[in-house]
């Protein structure tokens, strides 16, 4: 069974920066891919960034420049750096991981409120 933890979110002012982490138990499963979604109030759950067990990553066009996604193989983490947050930032955020259970699978994290407010 695959588990996920993540961590870090938070309340910080607009311009500030957070990190957030999503740790995952997946054995003997092989992790694919590793992605951050986001859903904010009466809004859809959209991708944030997403990044490939080879490194590649992809970013939602709101916050190409401002985030950074990033993983740590070894310790199947990855990490979600996000700088110059704006209001709109404001959401639950969501780890989500796709392993090759079942012939390729995806699993969420329970998520974590970030909000970004003055």
């Amino acid at each position: 069974q695959v588990q996920l933890v993540e961590s870090g979110g938070g309340l910080v002012q607009p311009g500030g920066s957070l990190m957030l982490s999503c740790a995952a138990s997946a054995r003997p499963f092989t992790i694919i891919a590793m992605n951050w979604y986001r859903q904010a109030p009466g809004k859809e759950r959209e991708l944030v960034a997403a990044i490939t067990s080879g490194g590649t990553t992809n970013y939602a066009d709101s916050v190409k420049g401002r985030f950074t996604i990033s993983r740590d193989n070894a310790k199947n983490t990855v990490y979600l750096q996000m700088n110059s947050l704006k209001p709109e930032d404001t959401a639950v955020y969501y780890c989500n991981v796709v392993t090759s259970a079942y012939g390729g699978s995806a699993v969420w994290g329970q998520g974590t409120q970030v909000t970004v407010s003055s």
